[in-house]
């Protein structure tokens, strides 16, 4: 069963790369006493995830930081190599944190991960945006197709 609004987030490690190397991060770690704003795209250097869902998040995380959020993260189903060198290209702000979930075992936990091997790109997260309370998820918006419209950085304001 996904994932849904109430629900407390299945404990997860990602990977994110720093300057001092390759870091793990938990959920628990992540979320526990913080409020944590986690929007997932299908493919870093995908056309809809740069151009569209992730420009938006670029120009109002300081804002989402602003009412309240501790943390703003980008996730998605490439290895942690890839999600920085995104972060590099697109001028991605420090305070964005970038998490790999390489395997795709969150989004299985989630039950939010997709199929899309038709593609040439086997298994991904689906787009999403979630807010995440002390671990509990308190917005949750999943997007149906292609689209960018609950999983926006603008519906994710609304709900924060």
């Amino acid at each position: 069963m996904a994932l849904q609004t109430g629900d407390r987030l299945p404990e997860a490690s990602f990977k994110t790369l720093t300057s001092d190397g390759m870091q793990d991060i938990s959920t628990k770690e992540l979320c526990d006493g913080k409020t944590v704003v986690l929007f997932a795209v299908p493919g870093a250097f995908t056309p809809t995830c740069s151009d569209v869902h992730l420009p938006g998040f670029i120009d109002r995380h300081q804002e989402m930081l602003e009412r309240g959020a501790d943390t703003v993260a980008c996730l998605a189903v490439n290895d942690a190599f890839v999600m920085s060198a995104w972060k590099k290209s697109r001028g991605i702000p420090q305070p964005i944190l970038m998490l790999s979930d390489g395997n795709g075992d969150f989004a299985d936990a989630t039950g939010l991960s997709m199929d899309v091997s038709a593609f040439g790109m086997g298994h991904r997260s689906k787009r999403y945006a979630m807010i995440v309370r002390d671990g509990v998820v308190s917005y949750l918006g999943v997007e149906p197709g292609r689209e960018v419209g609950v999983s926006s950085a603008d519906a994710v304001l609304e709900n924060l």
